[in-house]
């Protein structure tokens, strides 16, 4: 293991317990600031996330997104490559993917030009530090590659970090909305 990895998995620890102290504490609201955030930008494609373990919701201020234009979740089309967007609408019949994340039945992909992005740490100059697979780093590249991309990271205050171990290859975040503010970078 790199010196780097070594560091990179120590954050990842420390946020991750952060994260869940936050998640035990959260009194189902966090979305609410987002749902403000997404307000700006209604009509506009649009890719959340289905929540697991101890992520942030973003499902009641995606549903709202969703009275507006299309609204897709994350599909891992397999390591090392980007995600995939597959159309959601609250109530849509929902299959397991990888890592438990809940997808739709079926898919009918298209290409957003906003993404919520879940993360395990963040800092005030727009870095993240995710689960350490690259799909967001990846996936935001090709995105970015195409259009303006819009990246706004969705987390509890408490994974905000002083420094991460970032890496040339680590996409940053336009925007990061917590349960108590909106941070633009």
């Amino acid at each position: 293991m790199t010196d780097l990895a070594e560091i990179k998995a120590a954050a990842r620890k420390a946020a991750f317990a952060r994260r869940a102290a936050a998640h035990r504490a959260d009194a189902g609201a966090g979305a609410g600031l987002l749902s403000g955030v997404l307000a700006g930008y209604r009509g506009v494609p649009l890719a959340g996330y289905m929540p697991i373990r101890s992520e942030i919701d973003p499902l009641p201020a995606m549903a709202e997104a969703a009275a507006h234009g299309p609204v897709a979740v994350p599909v891992i089309a397999g390591a090392g490559l980007p995600l995939d967007f597959s159309l959601w609408e609250p109530g849509c019949t929902l299959r397991e993917g990888p890592f438990g994340a809940m997808v739709p039945e079926v898919d009918r992909f298209i290409e957003p030009e906003i993404l919520i992005v879940p993360l395990v740490a963040f800092d005030r100059a727009g870095g993240r530090l995710g689960y350490g697979g690259g799909f967001y780093d990846r996936t935001l590249e090709r995105l970015r590659s195409r259009r303006p991309t819009l990246a706004i990271g969705f987390a509890y205050a408490a994974q905000e970090a002083d420094a991460l171990p970032l890496e040339p290859t680590d996409q940053p975040l336009d925007m990061l909305v917590t349960e108590t503010e909106v941070i633009a970078f």
